[in-house]
């Protein structure tokens, strides 16, 4: 209970400290905070963070950005068979959003040396029907509350396809598999080009470039 409590903490700080970048992006910030302010496990209720709060709960996931910003890189999920970043639920051993996000990237792009930033980059609120345990309700189905974050790859970076995937594959930014990705992809790229220009350009000068 002290780990889902440190999560479920650290959540709530991280989206409560968070700007959303559009006004519907605030809106959503807004909407996770009461969510986890209504499944406070303190008071003895169902963690919002955990798939065990239906409908609703937080997952986490992460965009990898290739080392130049130019490609992304996704995996083509196997139950939805659409083509996502990295991400799923948060689990017990999770202490923060970002670890949790970084934890599925790095298995499920076979990626060991990525670092996410530990700031969110962009929310979304989605419907997942084959999410379980789920409601037992057709007309109620769980509800995604997605907190996305950041990746860089290192230069020539070469992921491996997981058991949860059908494939891993490079995209170039201007030729993305789903639209509903290129909000996603634009807020990290300009995150991204944030980081190169404090960095100077220069690799390893920031926590978002990876190391030469």
């Amino acid at each position: 209970m002290l780990g889902a409590a440190l999560l479920h903490d650290d959540a709530a700080r991280v989206l409560s400290a968070w700007t959303g970048p559009t006004a519907e992006q605030e809106r959503l910030r807004a909407r996770y905070v009461r969510h986890l302010e209504a499944h406070d496990p303190s008071t003895g209720a169902e963690s919002g963070v955990f798939r065990g709060c239906v409908p609703d709960h937080l997952t986490a996931s992460t965009l990898v950005l290739s080392h130049d910003g130019a490609r992304v890189l996704l995996t083509l999920h196997g139950k939805a068979k659409r083509w996502f970043q990295f991400g799923g639920h948060l689990e017990a051993a999770d202490r923060t959003l970002a670890g949790a996000a970084e934890r599925e990237a790095r298995e499920e792009s076979g990626l060991a040396a990525l670092a996410v930033d530990p700031v969110p980059v962009h929310l979304d609120e989605h419907v997942v029907p084959f999410c379980r345990p789920g409601t037992g309700d057709a007309a109620r189905p769980v509800h995604h509350l997605d907190v996305r974050f950041l990746a860089v790859a290192e230069p020539g970076a070469e992921p491996v396809v997981s058991d949860e995937s059908l494939d891993v594959r490079w995209w170039d930014v201007d030729a993305l598999p789903d639209p509903e990705l290129a909000e996603l992809v634009v807020l990290s790229r300009a995150r991204w080009g944030e980081a190169s220009e404090r960095g100077g350009g220069n690799r390893g000068s920031s926590g978002l470039l990876p190391s030469p």
